[in-house]
């Protein structure tokens, strides 16, 4: 069948865009390649290590283990794992390496846990302090990562993490060690519970003062109710779409539940296919290799068309940069110029992740933003050559044995996924903005269209508690730009900031015309709110937004894609910073050990990483 026009044109675009990437990144990317290219020449099979060496690696081993680690010649696969049993996403991870290590063993090789990784969970924190290590985590399990793989006995790894800073974390301590394959293997979704809609009706009413605590707590209660991540279209669930849309998982693994035998049967091959890919057989895969611009367009593509989380706008970027390609934000706003968007799961629509799997899920859209010219299709994966087996979906027989077969052509719910020819919108649900204020980005996929431009004066806060206490106090009255700074990570960390949610919310409901600029975070769930969010520079690193005073005229366009301020550029030029004592988020739960971290931190535009930038 011939291509339409309108396709040939969005090839010709991603295309042009991907070639950008690939010229800016030549340098930094041919380093990276020709580091791994050594690492895999030099790095130390275990017959190689010295004798002392060998006997520590496999001491604790049992005798077949131990036999084949010090004769066999099968492979080792390391499992770095995120598994706690104190949070949801991660509790079912406790029985994987016992199935990962079965799958070894049958291949003829051996599994080990190299190491774990800290997993902190943004719910939990959420308006505490210790929140203010969240972001930091992601760095932090990188670093974790890197010393599990240190010992250097490894021919693959498998990673067990799903949230919020821990994949992109796992990711880039992966690509440190590029020249070893990467398999990751997720946990699913928590069943259904409370929908998101009703959840977030009781926190306005609770916000209001019409409900009490107990009938929150009751409420949150029912929609966080078991094992697996939470059910909305959050920073886990994008990493969990980003993941197999750039070919880390295996194909339909996403969005299966927990504790179910399918979900152990994807487990178990995720194991396998690690094994097959290793150095010592004939389809090696390194991460580092695989992971190109390509992937990582695609990776964004995706984040677009799905309405996935803003966090990503700098997670994606600290991820390439980890194997030497450099994205900007400018590359997220074009990619998002012709993606449609294709998904509606809160909180850009009433679905939760579960209906979504349910509606089509990844093999669906994958189909038709393969079909719409949206996808380098031609990629290398976990599972093989492009992206194609990416459009099927993974089913048990009667005998209980893993298969794959076509994922459907239509949607099952044209009110949670649509097809490329019918989508929710033209474009993608992320919008670049820019000005005299500095760059941000805004999610616009649950925003009102009538919203999409919000101008009125400022009322400026330094921090989330400030504002909360001005709404109950009453004194948030007419129309106004919430400036919410000090927020970014030189300043404390860069916390999620849900917590100005519900009253903004309510003011919003009420009929008052609102929006928030701020240099922190909101990720996937900013909702219904326009959020200029990620501010840079930020007020902490000598940002405009420090400029801003009380009553100044704000203007926020996602249509037009400006951040501006409507003062005379003479006053505006002679105006020096407002100050803010950040000294009680530099002690205490933790926050101490960070210093050096705050010192270190780059741009939320270079994906605000500790680490140097590509």
């Amino acid at each position: 069948m011939a291509e339409s026009p309108q396709t040939s044109s969005v090839k010709a675009r991603l295309g042009e865009i991907t070639e950008r990437i690939v010229r800016r990144s030549h340098d930094t990317r041919s380093r990276y390649l020709d580091r791994i290219a050594a690492a895999a020449e030099k790095a130390p099979s275990r017959a190689k290590l010295g004798c002392a060496n060998q006997a520590h690696g496999f001491a604790a081993c049992g005798p077949g283990d131990k036999a084949m680690l010090r004769e066999g010649s099968g492979a080792n696969l390391g499992i770095v794992t995120a598994y706690n049993d104190m949070l949801s996403a991660h509790q079912p991870y406790e029985h994987y390496p016992a199935l990962i290590r079965a799958a070894a063993r049958a291949a003829g090789g051996v599994a080990q846990v190299a190491g774990g990784v800290p997993a902190m969970c943004d719910g939990v924190t959420q308006g505490e302090a210790g929140m203010e290590l969240s972001l930091f985590s992601r760095d932090v399990i990188a670093l974790s990562t890197a010393v599990a793989l240190s010992h250097q006995t490894f021919d693959a790894a498998v990673y067990l993490g799903i949230c919020d800073k821990i994949v992109p974390g796992l990711v880039i301590g992966a690509l440190s060690f590029g020249h070893l394959p990467a398999v990751f293997v997720p946990a699913g979704p928590m069943t259904s519970g409370l929908s998101n809609d009703d959840k977030s009706k009781i926190r306005q009413l609770f916000a209001e003062g019409k409900v009490g605590r107990d009938a929150l707590l009751e409420a949150e209660s029912q929609a966080y109710h078991g094992p697996g991540t939470c059910t909305f279209y959050g920073t886990a669930n994008t990493n969990q779409m980003m993941m197999e849309i750039m070919g880390l998982h295996l194909p339909g693994a996403s969005f299966v539940n927990p504790n179910t035998p399918l979900r152990d049967a994807l487990t178990t091959a995720a194991a396998e296919r690690a094994m097959e890919v290793t150095a010592l057989g004939n389809d090696y895969r390194p991460v580092g290799r695989m992971l190109d611009e390509r992937v990582f367009v695609n990776g964004i593509v995706g984040l677009h068309a799905t309405g996935g989380s803003t966090n990503h706008t700098m997670h994606v970027v600290a991820m390439a940069a980890a194997a030497g390609i450099k994205l900007s934000w400018d590359d997220f706003s074009d990619l998002a110029d012709i993606t449609p968007l294709l998904c509606r799961v809160y909180p850009n629509g009433k679905a939760d992740v579960n209906h979504f799997h349910a509606a089509g899920g990844m093999a669906f859209i994958i189909r038709e933003l393969i079909g719409d010219g949206l996808l380098h299709r031609d990629v290398e994966t976990v599972w093989g050559a492009g992206l194609d087996a990416y459009t099927r979906e993974p089913r048990l027989s009667s005998e209980g044995e893993l298969a794959w077969q076509d994922g459907p052509a239509t949607s099952g719910d044209e009110n949670v996924v649509r097809p490329a020819s019918r989508p929710f919108h033209a474009t993608g649900g992320l919008k670049l903005l820019s000005g005299d204020i500095g760059r941000a980005v805004i999610k616009t996929s649950a925003i009102a269209s009538e919203r999409h431009v919000i101008e009125a004066p400022a009322k400026v806060f330094h921090s989330q508690e400030e504002l909360q206490r001005a709404f109950k106090a009453g004194t948030l009255t007419g129309d106004f730009v919430a400036v919410v700074r000090y927020q970014g990570p030189k300043a404390n960390g860069m916390p999620e900031l849900h917590k100005l949610m519900p009253p903004l919310g309510v003011l919003q409901d009420r009929g008052q015309k609102v929006a928030l600029v701020t240099d922190g975070r909101l990720s996937g769930a900013s909702g219904k709110v326009p959020a200029a969010i990620h501010v840079t520079p930020e007020a902490a690193d000598g940002g405009a937004i420090a400029l801003i005073r009380e009553g100044d005229i704000v203007r926020v366009d996602a249509v037009a894609g400006t951040l501006t301020v409507k003062v005379d550029p003479a006053e505006w030029a002679a105006r020096t910073p407002a100050t803010a004592d950040l000294e009680a988020s530099h002690w205490g739960v933790g926050r101490e050990l960070f210093g050096s971290f705050r010192a270190a931190v780059g741009t939320a535009d270079t994906g605000a990483t500790i680490f140097a930038v590509a």
